[in-house]
């Protein structure tokens, strides 16, 4: 049985654009005061970069407990037309209050499964909000406020979508992973990809995420099999998944599953579909390292011929499949001084979400 002061069903609503930390103590102070939390999200016509589907991946990964749905004007006409009812617009954000709480009642009652006995906000205006669904619903509905004094110093929607970099501190790391640009290096063996990585990553207060195809090389005793190349090309976007969190600004990758896919041709002449595929993710910054560097030979390298032919399979692919990349050549310096001047011209673009 229901303890007195919890709410069979309770509502959350927001933009979530994005989502920060105030929005996740409102959440979990409701979790903790209904027995089910519904959380509904839309911003009409929204942010560049905002997409529906971005923010309630956010609120899925940060809540898997309560029932999120966050809409745009094509999820809610599918919504609409699975469920047999007339499809509507999502209101827009400047309309009047009225017309947001009867569309908010709406929702419950046509598509969500009926009233909720609570709502719940951090701000004043949810007292009207909880009576004005109560006027629809035909049944009470309680507001229950959170006091905002832990969210001193939280940084607003506005603020945010500006530069999230410095307002980070009010954003879960899971979520400023996604504003977390990933820059990749690829090029032949010995070309200073691993070398540019953590470089850069140490001068720059960030993350690296090493070549896991090295890794698994050197625990397997230099053997690799064909489907370890799979393996290989699954785990390496992992790791950059993992490492995104923990990094700021910039996440440097060393090498992408195009690599994988080389190799799986040089070493075993096969191509398979899975890896082709693999080889298709995009990043935010590409570089190929030129093979002008003296070629170190630490005893587990082919050559510098291999080198060169390296070189040419990867400007094959990266033109044919008119993908974006820089050509880094020089010693080491000049080619760190070349990575930061191409950040810098992509300073326009730092505080997107990255995809």
């Amino acid at each position: 049985m229901l303890l007195p002061e919890y709410a069979a069903r309770g509502l959350v609503v927001g933009k979530f654009c994005p989502l920060h930390l105030g929005h996740e103590r409102l959440i979990e102070f409701a979790s903790t005061r209904c027995a089910q939390l519904l959380v509904i999200g839309w911003s009409q016509p929204g942010f560049a970069g905002y997409s529906a589907e971005r923010r309630e991946r956010w609120l899925r990964l940060r809540f898997p407990q309560a029932t999120i749905v966050v809409l745009d004007d094509a999820r809610l006409a599918a919504m609409c037309e699975q469920q047999g009812v007339p499809v509507r617009e999502l209101p827009q954000d400047s309309d009047d209050e009225q017309v947001q709480r009867a569309f908010t009642a709406w929702l419950c009652m046509t598509l969500f499964g009926g009233p909720v006995q609570a709502v719940f906000t951090g701000e004043d205006y949810g007292d009207g909000f909880a009576q004005a669904l109560a006027a629809h619903f035909g049944a009470p509905v309680r507001h229950e406020r959170l006091e905002r004094t832990l969210d001193i110093g939280q940084a607003c929607g506005t603020q945010l979508r500006a530069d999230p970099h410095v307002h980070r501190h009010s954003l879960s790391a899971d979520v400023y992973a996604a504003y977390v640009q990933r820059v990749a290096f690829i090029g032949g063996e010995s070309s200073g990809k691993t070398t540019l990585a953590q470089v850069l990553a140490e001068r720059l207060g960030t993350a690296w995420v090493p070549e896991f195809g090295r890794t698994l090389w050197e625990q397997q005793g230099g053997e690799l099999r064909a489907q370890d190349l799979l393996r290989i090309a699954a785990t390496q976007p992992q790791h950059e998944d993992q490492a995104a969190p923990h990094a700021h600004r910039w996440l440097f990758c060393d090498t992408t599953p195009l690599v994988t896919l080389g190799y799986s041709g040089w070493m075993f002449g096969t191509a398979p579909e899975p890896l082709q595929r693999a080889a298709a993710r995009a990043y935010d910054l590409l570089f190929l390292c030129a093979p002008d560097i003296p070629f170190e030979q630490d005893g587990t390298r082919v050559g510098e011929d291999f080198r060169l032919r390296q070189h040419a399979w990867y400007l094959q692919q990266l033109q044919a499949g008119g993908v974006e990349y820089v050509l880094l050549e020089g010693d080491l310096e000049t080619r760190i001084a070349r990575v930061r001047v191409e950040l810098a011209k992509r300073a326009d673009n730092r505080f997107s979400v990255a995809a």
